[in-house]
């Protein structure tokens, strides 16, 4: 039987990764704000409880990509430990590219578009 050592501050973590974590092209782009060559838009999420507002920013947000010409719907996130997991305490929220962008607020569908257009998309 093994057992692992707890406690002493400078010591490397005994996991093979050694506590590198690795981040993807896209999760690098999240936060890039600038053109969208720079950064493309790689995800859009919905997140929320299943109400009206929410799914009515869904639909919004929806119809805004494809009149963007964005070849991908927003994908809608109902779980509520995924939601919590992003920090987001109010809802309906706007994650683009990982990034929440929105909190407790339906956007018709231009004004996710201008966003959208803000963010560098």
């Amino acid at each position: 039987m093994q057992f692992l050592k707890f406690g002493k501050k400078n010591e490397e973590p005994v996991c093979a990764c050694k506590g590198a974590v690795k981040t993807s092209e896209a999760e690098k782009n999240a936060g890039n704000t600038g053109s969208t060559a720079a950064g493309a838009l790689t995800s859009v999420k919905v997140l929320g409880s299943g109400c009206k507002s929410c799914h009515a920013l869904l639909v919004n947000t929806n119809e805004a990509l494809k009149d963007m010409g964005v070849p991908f719907e927003a994908e809608y996130v109902t779980d509520m430990a995924v939601v919590a997991s992003y920090g987001v305490m109010s809802t309906p929220a706007l994650v683009v590219n990982e990034k929440v962008v929105s909190m407790g607020k339906v956007y018709n569908a231009a004004e996710v578009q201008k966003l959208l257009h803000k963010l560098g998309y």
